[in-house]
Order: structure tokens, then sequence, then C-alpha cells
């Protein structure tokens, strides 16, 4: 009897996948090594091998259903651009966003776990592992939003993937919502409104602004007048609805907004890579390497 506990030891040992582990297992009538070389002759312990390379390449998705009520923002690495436009990475995309957006996952951890809609047999991190070994390059799955409303969701997919744009509207129209999707991926706001930048942010953003008007030569009680002026040009940068439009910079965000009676709930940007460390490509090593 292949136990469960046999399974995960195998799993762990050669990062294989739950099934193709208790596969080979039930094949060697649980014999631990027969099965971990079976693995290896399959090639689906390469994935265990490539788990520490760095991938900060890939593709950002963007899905919506077709009633415009719930969305998902999906960013899965790979270690190339090549593989982000292989047409095997980039279905395991769209059928992970599509997952996402009929199991409603918590995090990336609860989806790795759950059960493919489009394979009960496999867990979404055993396809995971599965595309590793048959495309040959370490892929993560990032991050994801999903959004779900009685208004509207918008979407929006810059550079053929490599920026994301996801809005939820309380009320708007479709063609306001894309120019704000746009306005979004082009300006890189980080908040909504006022209202929603954290006091310490703000805080520190006018002692900044006071030293550099001390540093212009102004009295401390001037400083702190310049400041007050000062700070409306960080939330002009920063929140969105203060943004000037980038179709239309004579008038901002808001007053697009309120000349469509649109309103904006939340968004969520996602740039390829942000905040990953970049593979440094080293040719002369390579070639060096080959010679040898």
């Amino acid at each position: 009897m292949i136990t469960a506990s046999l399974v995960k030891e195998l799993r762990e040992k050669t990062g294989a996948g739950m099934m193709d582990c208790k596969k080979v297992l039930t094949e060697t009538d649980g014999d631990m090594e027969k099965a971990a070389e079976l693995l290896r002759e399959r090639g689906i312990t390469k994935a265990a091998k490539k788990s520490d390379r760095i991938a900060a390449e890939g593709l950002v998705y963007c899905y919506v259903a077709d009633n415009n009520k719930t969305g998902v923002v999906l960013e899965v690495n790979a270690e190339t651009d090549f593989v982000a436009k292989n047409e095997e990475f980039r279905k395991f995309v769209a059928d992970t966003a599509a997952h996402i957006l009929a199991k409603n996952p918590a995090s990336v951890e609860e989806l790795l776990e759950q059960k493919s809609v489009n394979d009960e047999s496999k867990t979404i991190k055993d396809i995971l592992t599965d595309k590793i070994a048959t495309i040959g390059e370490n892929m993560t799955i990032r991050r994801f939003a999903r959004y779900e409303t009685n208004g509207l969701i918008e979407t929006y997919t810059h550079g053929d993937g490599k920026i994301g744009v996801m809005v939820e509207f309380a009320k708007g129209t479709p063609e306001v919502a894309k120019d704000v999707c746009m306005q979004i991926a082009a300006a890189r706001p980080e908040y909504l409104n006022e209202s929603e930048v954290p006091a310490d942010v703000v805080n520190h953003e006018m002692e900044i602004l006071k030293a550099q008007a001390m540093n212009e030569g102004k009295p401390a009680e001037i400083a702190e007048k310049m400041v007050k002026g000062r700070i409306g040009k960080f939330y002009g940068e920063v929140c969105l609805v203060d943004q000037p439009f980038v179709k239309n910079p004579d008038i901002k965000v808001k007053d697009l907004l309120n000349q469509n009676g649109a309103e904006i709930v939340k968004f969520v940007r996602f740039e390829k890579g942000e905040g990953l460390q970049k593979r440094e490509e080293n040719f002369a090593e390579e070639v060096a390497k080959q010679i040898k």
C-alpha cells in the first residue's frame, strides 16, 4: 500500500508533483530509490533542480468575465523573455487566471494546493511542476488580484504582458474605464486619493519638502508655508484622482470621473518583475564555458 507519508517523502526529495510521486511509487511497489530514478528518467525532477534560478521575466495577464463583474490580474515569472513568448507557457498563465476567477483562492499558497478546474487529478502546483520540467526553466506564480463587483471591472494590458492594470468601478462607462486603466499604466499612481496615503508617508514627504525649503535659505516659518503649497504636487504625483489626465493634461482624473458620472472603488497595477532581482547575463563567461 502506498501511504500518503511515502508520497510526501518522495515529493520533498525530488520536487515532483504529488500525483507523479504516487504513480511511480505504485509502479515500483513503494521502492523509494527506484521511484526517484523513474522520475529522473521521465525528466520530472528537472523542476526541482531549477527552483533556485532567478525568475524575473514572464508575463502579467488580465482576465475578465464576459459580464465585466469579475476580473483577475496575474503575474507568472520565468527566467527568460523567450519563454514568456512560448505558447505552452502563455496557455498555462491563461488557464491559471481562469482558475482564479472560478475558484477565488485567498492566496498564492492556497491557489497552488487547489485542484485544477481543467484537471481534477492535479493541483495547480502539480501542473506548474510539470511545466517547469517540460519547458526547461524555473517558473513561479508570484501574485494575483481578483475583484468582484456589482459595478464594472475593466483591465488593460500593456507591452504584451509587461504591465497589467485592473480597476473596479462602482459606476462608469467602458470608455472612461479604459481611459483610467491606461492612465494607471502610464502614470503609476500609488493611491486612489489623498485619504489613502498613510500619515507616515505624508509626514516623511513634508519633512523632505521643509528641508528643501530651508536649504534654499528660507526661514522656518516661511518653509512651513511653502511645504503646505508643495504637498499638493506630491498628491498630484501619487494619487490617481489628483493626477493630470494623460489624454488631456488641462484636467485631472477626478474631473474626468465627475464629467462622466464615474466612481472608482480600487485599482491594482502589476509590472512584470518589479522588485525582483534580475539575472545578469555574462556572455563572455558563457562563451568561455562552452569552449571548455
